[in-house]
């Protein structure tokens, strides 16, 4: 299937441009629970998860020296760096406890510190964290691995680069959002093009085998003609990945949002206008769009997957490794262990504390029903695929799918007519047109959402 078809209709992305979950997991955050117990979780997850398959790894270090207004994660804003070795602490007594879990000599083969700022760090405590890491885990020392962090250039030196690749990591991802000093000052975060372009060489000397940047649509006093010249420097800096968010502006759920000003914000048409032109500007340079926000180079590993047809979907996104659980740790930080997800403590004494006192800081969770397992295949192959074939899934599952996915039915027969999809006896196709409404296609097959009804707990897809 060739993805870079994207066919840009104005009158369908209106009609169904509503809101809806971004599918990092399927059942969503929002059906987490936190009335399951624990230890119940945690024995499920044992008990259901492939004990012989690779494990990917994620850290959530949430220190930030400043505050991006248009930020959404969890995070710790503080200049006092002392404060990092309590949490690091901390979180070497759960990273151990959670080895003698779901360690088993299982091979790591993903690997992710994710923020917040990880680079907030000293470069000695990410040494250490590194070790610990191995300590505990059995990690790959051949570089065969996707190990990757998050950077903000403004908190990387080229000394940090050279520690990173020493201690093993091979993937960058770098903040950047726009390059237009007018929208950096609106959002509290001024970063020269200097800045991020000497990260990204020193990571190429060095050998760094995936560059990523992220960018931002539809902040303050973003233009056209603004985000247009912020997209020709970056296709300029040639990175093999590219993530391009949509900003939503939810005030009353994120305080530093209350910095930036509505009337300061383009107009739907302006941020639809920019999305368009974005989607063809990266097209025309030669990257393949992935799904949603997300576009690489050809020979990228995400792009190789989607075509072969391997390419998975979980709460770091996009990735190649369909086969691993995902054990994160930290606090806020979600694992995905066989038919399990759970997420630890939002705010760090709370995860501390728990940490501290019973050896596990999980707050809330989910154990996935046999239902829940099936609509979760059909929308993770939507989602990174853009088409599905039932005849496996009915075979898999033992079900006949049109039966089973009666309650999606009548959505289905209107996206069909509407051109988002195609449908045939054995296949769903996802058309040009439907590509960039994939999320509300998905929407579809989800049990907890009601028909025809869009959830104002989750971002708008467009």
């Amino acid at each position: 299937m060739d993805n870079n078809l994207i066919k840009w209709d104005l009158d369908l992305i209106k009609r169904y441009d509503l809101s809806g979950p971004r599918y990092t997991s399927y059942p969503t955050a929002v059906q987490f629970d936190p009335e399951l117990s624990a230890d119940d979780l945690v024995t499920k997850g044992q008990t259901t998860a492939d004990l012989n398959a690779p494990l990917s790894l994620y850290v959530h270090i949430p220190f930030c020296a400043h505050v991006c207004y248009y930020c959404a994660c969890n995070k710790v804003i503080t200049r006092n760096r002392k404060k990092a070795q309590p949490y690091l602490d901390t979180l070497y007594k759960e990273m151990a406890q959670l080895s003698q879990w779901y360690s088993n000599d299982r091979t790591v083969t993903q690997l992710h510190w994710g923020g917040g700022t990880p680079t907030f760090i000293s470069h000695e405590q990410m040494v250490e964290l590194m070790a610990q890491m191995r300590k505990n885990f059995k990690l790959l020392d051949d570089d065969s691995g996707d190990y990757s962090i998050e950077i903000d250039p403004r908190e990387a030196s080229i000394e940090t680069i050279k520690v990173l690749r020493e201690i093993g990591f091979n993937r960058i991802s770098l903040g950047l959002q726009d390059i237009d000093p007018k929208v950096q000052e609106a959002v509290n975060r001024v970063q020269s093009v200097e800045q991020t372009s000497a990260i990204l060489e020193e990571a190429r000397r060095l050998g760094f085998r995936s560059l990523n940047l992220d960018l931002i649509y539809g902040l303050p006093y973003q233009t056209l003609d603004g985000f247009n010249a912020t997209l020709d420097k970056v296709i300029e800096m040639d990175p093999d990945r590219l993530s391009v968010f949509n900003y939503a502006h939810l005030p009353d759920r994120f305080r530093p949002q209350r910095h930036i000003q509505e009337e300061t914000l383009p107009s739907p048409e302006t941020k639809l206008a920019i999305l368009e032109s974005t989607i063809n500007k990266l097209l025309k340079a030669g990257y393949v769009y992935i799904g949603m926000d997300h576009f690489a180079k050809p020979d990228d590993e995400l792009a190789i997957a989607q075509r072969t047809g391997n390419l998975h979907r979980n709460f770091q996104g996009y990735t190649t490794h369909s086969e691993c659980d995902l054990v994160a740790m930290g606090v806020s930080a979600i694992s995905q262990i066989g038919s399990v997800y759970y997420q630890n403590e939002h705010e760090i004494q709370a995860y501390s504390g728990a940490v501290e006192t019973s050896d596990r800081a999980i707050k809330r969770g989910v154990a996935l029903t046999q239902d829940d397992i099936i609509r979760r295949h059909v929308i993770t192959q939507l989602i990174c695929h853009f088409e599905l074939e039932k005849h496996p899934v009915e075979k898999l599952y033992g079900i006949n799918f049109d039966e089973y996915f009666a309650d999606a039915q009548r959505e289905l027969s209107a996206f069909t007519q509407d051109g988002l999809i195609a449908m045939d006896k054995n296949k769903i196709t996802v058309s040009p047109a439907g590509r960039l409404l994939i999320r509300r296609i998905c929407m579809a097959f989800d049990a907890y959402i009601p028909k025809d009804q869009s959830s104002q707990r989750f971002s708008r897809i467009i």
